[in-house]
C-alpha cells in the first residue's frame, strides 16, 4: 500500500493538469476567434463600404458588408474635403498596400489610413488617332467653338471615341496592355478581346449617331440631351423639353416610370458598365428600375472596367449563354430585349478614359494610393462623351454648387445626402461641369 499511494496521487496530479491545459486552450481559441471583429483594423475594398449616420454623424461609424467594388463614404457636406484643391489631404482613403496609421476607436468616431503618394500620375498621353468625321454641317458645333475657349490646348479633335474591330491589332495590345481597368487591356485576355471586339465591326459600332442619316425630319445640328440621376431634377418639369432633343443620354439607375414629368421618357444612349448596371438593379430595384431601358432607338454604350463587359457585350450581341462569372447562365443575357442586335451596342475605347483622365478630370486622388482605384464617374464619360460628339448639349441631373440643397437622385422616396466614392472626385467633376457651361460649351441645368 505503501508503494501504491504515490502512483494514484501521480495519476490524479496529471489528469489535473491535463484538464486544465484543455481549459486554457479553449479560453484561448475562443478569444482568439473573437478578437478581430472587436477591433477592426483594416478593410477590404471590395468587401466593405463606410458610410456616416447622416443624423448621428459624429457618434456613429457603420460598417456594412457591400457586394460594390467600390468605398462608398456619405458625410456632411460641411465635413468633405475638396480634392481638387492644393492643401487636399484624403484621410478616408484605403491604400490597399499599406496599413492603417490609426483603427477605428471605441466609440467608432473616426478612421485615418496612412497613404503614400505615388510618383508618377500619368496614364500616358499619348493616344490612338480616329478618322470618324462630324456627321452634320452645323456652323456653330462645339468643335468649332472649343478653340476660342481655355479647353483648347486639351481638347483632342481625333481621340477615338468608341472602340470597335479595327482597333484591336497586336501592336494596339502590346500598347494598351499596359494600362489596367478602364484605361487600358491588361486585365483583359486576347482570345476575349478577340471575339468581342471582332463582332464590332459595323458602321453602327463605330458612328455614335449611326441612325442620323436615315432620320427624315433633322435639323442642322445633333442637339442631345445628357440625363444624369440628381435631385436637382426632382420637380423641375424639364422631362418635355428632354425628350425634345436628337438624342437623350441616361446612365446606371435611370428610373424613369412615375418621373417622365421631370427626366422624361426617351433614352437614345445608356451608358454603364456591367458592374455598375448590376449594382443599380440590385440597389434601385424596389424604386423601379428593373434594367436597362429597352426601346427601338436605344443603344447601349459599355464603359469597360474589366473582363466582364467585353464578355457580357458578345453574349447580348450574339444571343448566347455566358458559362462562368457573375453573369452566367442557362440562357443568353436578357438585360437589353428579345430584338437587340449587334448594331445596338457600342463601346468606349480606353484610350478616351485615360484621355479624359489626365486631361479635363486630372484628380488629386491620383497623386496619392487612390490611383490604383481612381476613374471618372459614369456620367462624367458619357457627359464628355457627348460633349467629343453631339454639336449642342444640355446636361440635366448634374452636381451644381449648390448640390446640398437636394437629393441624392430625383427618384430618392426621401431625401438622402450625396453618396461620394472614394475612387472618384465628384467635387472636381462638379466644377468641370460649371467650367464648360462658363464657356459655353454646354449648357448646365442650374436650380436656385
Amino acid at each position: 500500500m505503501m508503494i501504491q499511494l504515490p502512483r494514484r496521487l501521480l495519476q490524479c496530479f496529471i489528469a489535473v493538469v491535463g484538464i486544465g491545459l484543455l481549459a486554457l486552450f479553449v479560453v484561448f481559441m475562443a478569444l482568439y476567434i473573437q478578437m478581430p471583429w472587436e477591433k477592426p483594423t483594416s478593410f477590404n475594398i471590395k468587401h466593405y463600404r463606410l458610410y456616416y449616420n447622416e443624423n448621428n454623424i459624429n457618434n456613429s461609424l457603420n460598417y456594412q458588408q457591400s457586394s460594390e467594388n467600390e468605398l462608398k463614404i456619405s458625410v456632411k457636406h460641411s465635413d468633405l474635403p475638396d480634392p481638387s484643391t492644393s492643401k487636399y489631404t484624403q484621410p478616408h482613403i484605403t491604400n490597399l498596400n499599406t496599413n492603417p496609421s490609426r483603427t477605428v476607436p471605441e466609440d467608432g468616431t473616426e478612421i485615418f489610413i496612412t497613404v503614400k503618394p505615388t510618383v508618377a500620375d500619368f496614364f500616358g498621353d499619348q493616344y490612338a488617332v480616329d478618322d470618324v468625321p462630324s456627321q452634320t454641317d452645323c456652323p456653330n458645333n462645339i468643335r468649332k467653338r472649343v478653340p476660342q475657349t481655355n479647353f483648347s490646348e486639351m481638347f483632342l479633335q481625333t481621340i477615338p471615341v468608341l472602340q470597335w474591330a479595327k482597333h484591336f491589332t497586336p501592336e494596339e495590345y502590346q500598347r494598351l496592355g499596359r494600362y489596367c481597368r478602364s484605361f487600358g487591356w491588361a486585365n483583359v485576355s486576347v482570345d476575349v478581346l478577340n471575339s468581342s471586339l471582332g463582332i464590332l465591326n459595323t458602321s453602327a459600332n463605330r458612328l455614335m449617331f449611326d441612325d442620323w442619316e436615315q432620320r427624315k425630319s433633322r435639323s442642322q445640328c445633333i442637339r442631345c440631351a445628357v440625363v444624369g440621376n440628381g435631385g436637382i431634377l426632382n420637380g423641375s418639369k424639364k422631362g418635355k423639353e428632354i425628350d425634345e432633343h436628337d438624342y437623350v443620354f441616361r446612365v446606371n439607375g435611370a428610373v424613369l416610370k412615375g418621373f417622365e414629368e421631370d427626366v422624361g421618357s426617351r433614352t437614345s444612349f445608356y451608358t454603364f458598365s456591367t458592374n455598375t448596371m448590376r449594382n443599380s438593379m440590385n440597389n434601385y430595384g424596389r424604386l423601379g428600375f428593373r434594367g436597362p431601358p429597352v426601346s427601338e432607338e436605344t443603344r447601349y454604350i459599355f464603359l469597360p472596367d474589366n473582363t466582364r463587359d467585353y464578355i457580357l457585350i458578345r453574349a447580348a450581341a450574339t444571343h448566347t449563354v455566358i458559362e462562368e462569372g457573375p453573369e452566367s447562365s442557362t440562357i443568353p443575357p436578357k438585360y437589353f430585349g428579345e430584338n437587340v442586335t449587334v448594331k445596338n451596342f457600342k463601346m468606349y475605347h480606353p484610350d478616351f478614359i485615360r484621355y479624359l483622365s489626365n486631361r479635363f478630370l486630372h484628380s488629386s486622388l491620383l497623386k496619392i494610393g487612390a490611383r490604383n482605384i481612381y476613374r471618372p464617374t459614369t456620367g462624367a464619360v458619357m457627359l464628355l462623351a457627348a460633349l467629343h460628339t453631339c454639336d449642342q448639349v444640355d446636361a440635366y441631373g448634374y452636381m451644381t454648387p449648390n448640390w446640398t440643397l437636394f437629393s441624392d437622385h430625383y427618384y430618392d422616396k426621401k431625401s438622402k445626402p450625396v453618396i461620394f466614392y472614394a475612387n472618384h472626385d465628384m467635387r472636381m467633376e462638379m466644377k468641370l461641369w460649371k467650367q464648360l457651361h462658363e464657356a459655353g460649351l454646354i449648357n448646365l441645368f442650374m436650380r436656385n
